[in-house]
């Protein structure tokens, strides 16, 4: 993820508008330390982003464990307007002490072999 405060972006290219409704996120992750994150829901349209929705969720370490967490949320959104080269862009950065590890919270691209499953997002429709 990168030092407690910086972010990572997944950016996905749009093919047609969006309706307001609930966004389904999976986010299984893995976790080697306690942590909170942000997670967020951008629309980037050129050079501007635009907040859809945005949460904090805090993960425990589970000493031993080395398997994905499990988590998925529903997160309500507003309509997204397409025109061509706008993007659905999936934001995650850590929140915590200098101390807390550069990859505290991972999500999982391991699916199966992790216990768990790829992240993923399904639109409302």
């Amino acid at each position: 993820m990168g030092p407690v405060g910086s972010h990572l972006d997944a950016a996905f290219s749009l093919r047609a508008a969006v309706p307001a409704g609930t966004y389904h996120v999976e986010c299984d992750s893995v976790i080697t330390a306690s942590i909170d994150v942000t997670l967020s829901l951008i629309w980037r349209r050129g050079a501007a982003d635009m907040m859809l929705a945005q949460w904090m969720k805090h993960w425990d370490l589970v000493v031993g464990n080395f398997d994905a967490q499990a988590y998925e949320v529903d997160i309500a959104a507003p309509a997204i307007d397409y025109q061509p080269g706008d993007q659905l862009v999936f934001r995650y950065a850590g929140n915590g002490p200098p101390d807390v590890p550069a990859y505290a919270f991972i999500p999982n691209g391991d699916g199966r072999n992790s216990n768990g499953r790829i992240p993923a997002i399904t639109l409302p429709h």
